[in-house]
């Protein structure tokens, strides 16, 4: 069984490592958002970077959230540059996904060791389920 569009989590997370790699732990997220985006277009992929998706209540948009990346529209990038990832950073993935409708977010951690973690949410559940 393969995972949800692997094809192109696959090439971010690669990605990921590759900037790591050269730019190691230590600066802030912006920087690291910024070589996201070059690595990804390099490596032939659309990349919309502070990507605003609207929330909705009962028809309405009350707000919005800015995801930091949205990569060929399918999947969703959370950027950190913390020690370790939090449940609450999983839950800001979880909720762009909800916001979106999209199903695949990845959590990219630069912290003093590479971390990611994918999150999918199935539209015909109501709690989604992460792996690393």
């Amino acid at each position: 069984m393969s995972l949800k569009h692997s094809e192109v989590t696959d090439i971010i997370i690669r990605s990921f490592y590759e900037a790591y790699n050269e730019l190691g732990t230590g600066f802030l997220e912006s920087i690291y958002q910024e070589a996201m985006v070059v690595v990804l277009r390099e490596a032939g992929l659309s990349v919309e970077a502070e990507y605003d998706l609207p929330v909705s209540f009962r028809g309405q948009i009350i707000g919005q959230f800015r995801a930091d990346l949205l990569v060929e529209r399918k999947v969703i990038i959370e950027l950190k540059a913390a020690r370790n990832i939090e449940r609450v950073f999983e839950a800001q993935v979880i909720n762009y996904l909800k916001a979106s409708g999209l199903e695949v977010g990845l959590l990219l951690n630069f912290g003093p060791k590479a971390e990611f973690k994918r999150i999918v949410r199935e539209h015909s559940r109501e709690n989604p389920r992460s792996s690393a």
